[in-house]
């Protein structure tokens, strides 16, 4: 039989009910083991596990697979081993297949389980802890999961929880007599060509967790002394409250330790700011004039011991507010903290200004995308955690400029390959479980393409991704009109597709208006950026012929927008002789040549210093305003685009608002721009040539006066230092030898 065993089990009681909703099952094992040697496991579940060692918190995953892909991690045990019995925990989160009942961005396949694969190697021998029949297992019924909100809940991860019997499962003397043994799976079944049998190996590192302490109370009628691991008793029959401050924006597993307190209900919830009337967000801190709004776990305690509430999944948080009704019982709080968690980015490059403001917008960039980076990029960690397509573009930049490290960049651009439906187009975000199309988000991941080939160089990576980027471009082609442009692809008004472009003021659900009548200019301008990106990345990876074509492409698509969308001032129309116009056709005009760079600058200097009358760019496009800027030579009106982020710190965030208008959500990468436009415009380094062959070092003073820093390449750091003298700019640098500098 162990030869037939596929080593995923499930619970033979779990099976009816994984089809109906999403549930947990923990498994159990009890090993023995003398001075351990060595001790590996494989370890992967449908849809999610959490193991725990002798109580110790050791790993989650996997990293999110699809139909095709389906991941494993890799895990060392032996610092958690002890000589002689220990305690193997693991909870399976399972979500059911019907997209409704599920968490957006995790799959789920027909056969849920959990995957073990592991040895232990001590003074006895070679010990097998692979899953077999010896795991023990117990459907979690008093983890009940609820949904956040009653409308758009794309998350499916918060708890009611009722401890019972299973408050001590991570103890020697649990009883678990009475659980079934599990159910393997035989290989018959489990194939090795589809999910999840097609175990790949992790290729990302694991995730990093620090532990964490709440920074202290901000208001409430119970005192605080617990969260410094000081006993706090909350009488029976009373009502108490307690915010929390977690002193920035958190990713992380909370941790709550209490005893006794039968008939208790906790509430648990987590916020990222204190709103004030009206459901507005202002300052962030005013606990005076604010409330906490935000999700919430609920917690009802058994009355035991020590008991311990952790909930499954992480909870994103600036604070935490705590409403404890107890009942005939006295209740024990005993400690109240949680573990970090996030992709262990390592930042490398840093800069100093001559702005002083920019030290701290730096620090909120690099906070906002550490939050954002887990086992694959999100948008927002507090609603969606879903990877989205320009979002991710942002986040990737951002990435290589600060770190060059790639391999989470590399998996994005594995997963939205996976995504490409029948007609050509990318999902806009993946994996997700219900599939939307952007249209010209397509043209984003041309771009991060376009961006791993100058960072990086990998021709074989280039050409892996080239049918996709073809299949793509035939879908724009296949929608061109008798006027040479693309019909709209993507609407809001009655099309298939949603056509978000940004979150304008102006636009209804980030749509132009231009689309209730017509075509999108924007659509356009974005197929001629992606045709442009192609053409190079066709030609780095040897295909000469069509690269050409495709720059052929993009000049009749110009010609065509010059013809039917340039209005009698010179500037770019939001359609087809439709008299409205935004930011974000002058950027893109300038970022395609659409328009002749004096006219580009004449244009965006306009939207700039008239911004009332015109769309402006949000958070999300600053990236593409900022480059516009530099190309047009108006770069000193950078200093006032960075007072978007200037604003967030007067009014205390700590992370990157998503948007200025609802300010949904606190915590959204694209806003993470410092990373990027400091060490790679302001200092000016950048690769002048694919695979960082060239390195460039063109700084771009604009009104800052001197700037000073290093960043990272493949080849090592490069310093550099410049400053503003008699009308020149005085510069001096150091870099690798050996790699051809362009000054």
């Amino acid at each position: 039989m162990k030869t037939m065993n596929s080593k995923w089990i499930w619970c033979e009681s779990a099976k009816k009910l994984a089809l109906e909703k999403p549930i947990v099952v923990i498994f159990r094992k009890k090993i023995t083991c003398q001075n351990v040697k060595e001790a590996s496991i494989n370890l992967s579940a449908d849809s999610h596990y959490k193991m725990y060692v002798n109580g110790n918190l050791v790993h989650m995953g996997p990293a999110k697979g699809d139909k095709e892909v389906w991941f494993y991690d890799s895990i060392d045990l032996k610092p958690y081993l002890k000589d002689g019995d220990n305690v193997l925990v693991m909870y399976c989160l399972h979500y059911p297949q019907d997209p409704a009942n599920s968490n957006q961005s995790l799959m789920a396949t027909a056969y849920p389980g959990l995957y073990i694969d592991g040895t232990i190697q001590d003074e006895n021998g070679m010990q097998d802890i692979s899953a077999d029949e010896s795991y023990l297992c117990h459907i979690d019924t008093q983890r009940e999961l609820v949904r956040e909100t009653k409308g758009f809940a794309p998350l499916f991860i918060y708890e009611n929880y009722q401890a019972n019997e299973l408050w001590d499962v991570h103890t020697l003397q649990f009883d678990d007599s009475l659980w079934e043994a599990s159910v393997p799976y035989p290989k018959r079944v489990i194939r090795m060509h589809v999910s999840p049998g097609n175990l790949n190996e992790r290729r990302i590192p694991l995730i990093r967790l620090i532990d964490r302490k709440f920074k202290g109370s901000v208001k409430g009628n119970l005192e605080a002394s617990f969260i410094e691991g000081k006993d706090v008793i909350v009488k029976k029959n009373t009502k108490v409250t307690l915010d929390l401050d977690a002193g920035e924006e958190m990713c992380a597993y909370l941790k709550l330790v209490t005893s006794y307190g039968k008939g208790s209900k906790i509430q648990i919830l987590q916020s990222e700011s204190y709103y004030q009337e009206d459901h507005v967000k202002r300052d962030r801190m005013d606990f005076i004039h604010g409330h906490l709004e935000g999700y919430s776990d609920l917690y009802s305690p058994s009355g035991n011991e020590k008991e311990v509430y952790e909930p499954l999944w992480y909870r994103t948080f600036r604070y935490v507010q705590l409403t404890i009704e107890t009942k005939d019982e006295d209740l024990i709080l005993h400690s109240f903290d949680f573990k970090e968690r996030g992709y262990p980015l390592e930042i490398k490059s840093h800069v100093k200004t001559s702005d002083d403001t920019l030290d701290a917008i730096w620090d909120i960039s690099e906070r906002t995308l550490r939050r954002c980076m887990h086992e694959n990029y999100v948008d927002c960690p507090f609603y969606e955690q879903l990877q989205y397509i320009m979002d991710t573009r942002g986040q990737i930049l951002y990435t290589y400029a600060s770190s060059m490290d790639d391999r989470l960049a590399r998996q994005a651009l594995d997963d939205f390959k996976r995504s490409q439906r029948y007609d050509g187009l990318l999902y806009s975000a993946y994996p997700n479980t219900r599939p939307n199309v952007i249209p010209g988000f397509s043209m984003y991941y041309i771009m991060m393409v376009h961006d791993h080939m100058m960072y990086f160089g990998d021709k074989k990576l280039v050409r892996n991704h080239i049918p996709t980027i073809e299949n793509i471009l035939n879908t724009f082609e296949d929608g061109l009109t008798d006027k040479g442009y693309v019909k709209t692809i993507g609407n809001f008004y009655g099309g298939r597709f949603w056509g978000f472009i940004d979150w304008a003021g102006d636009w209804q659900v980030g749509v132009p208006n231009a689309a209730k009548t017509g075509m999108i200019t924007m659509e356009n301008l974005l197929y001629i950026l992606g045709l442009q990106k192609a053409s190079e990345l066709f030609a780095f990876a040897g295909y000469k012929e069509k690269s050409e074509l495709y720059l052929q492409q993009a000049e009749s698509i110009k010609k065509a927008i010059c013809t039917y969308c340039i209005g009698d001032n010179g500037m770019i129309m939001d359609g087809d002789n439709y008299p409205e116009y935004s930011q974000h056709c002058q950027v893109f005009g300038a970022l395609t040549g659409v328009v002749e760079k004096e006219q580009a600058r004449e244009n965006l200097l306009e939207t700039i210093l008239h911004p009332d009358q015109y769309a402006q760019c949000s958070v999300s496009m600053q990236l593409y305003l900022f480059e516009a800027l530099r190309i047009t030579g108006l770069y000193e009106y950078t200093d006032v685009k960075w007072n978007i982020w200037r604003n967030m710190i007067k009014r205390n965030a700590t992370t990157s608002f998503e948007n200025e208008l609802d300010e949904r959500s606190d915590c959204h990468a694209w806003g993470s721009l410092a990373l990027y436009e400091l060490p790679s415009v302001v200092l000016g380094v950048h690769p002048a040539a694919p695979g960082y062959s060239k390195i460039a070092i063109k700084p771009v003073p604009g009104y800052l006066e001197y700037a000073k820093g290093e960043v990272v390449t493949p080849y090592g750091m490069v310093k550099v230092s410049w400053k503003k003298q008699d009308g020149n700019i005085q510069l001096d640098y150091t870099a690798p030898e050996g790699v051809e500098i362009v000054i």
